[in-house]
């Protein structure tokens, strides 16, 4: 299993733990997941959502005019070209 599928799985089961349903969607560039936020949320649960997400290279939270609310998350997957280029003890 990719590293970047490993920490999106990670994070997705940090996030069902403190009681969110999770997505967990393969793209092109990332591994994504969601899941959608209750309205009343504990401030310990909120800690919880956060540390988890820090381990994602981004996130943020959609709210809309309907007071639905989606926490997003990617984990970027690096391209083993992309790596191995420029990097340090690199010849060409």
């Amino acid at each position: 299993m990719p590293a970047s599928k490993e920490r999106a799985e990670a994070i997705a089961a940090r996030l069902s733990a403190v009681g969110l349903a999770t997505r967990v969607e393969e793209r092109d560039d990332c591994t994504a997941i969601e899941a959608e936020m209750p309205e009343p949320l504990s401030a310990e649960s909120w800690r919880e959502v956060l540390e988890a997400v820090a381990d994602a290279d981004r996130f943020g939270l959609l709210a809309t005019s309907s007071n639905d609310r989606t926490l997003w998350a990617v984990v970027r997957k690096r391209s083993p070209r992309r790596a191995m280029s420029g990097g340090p003890g690199h010849q060409r």
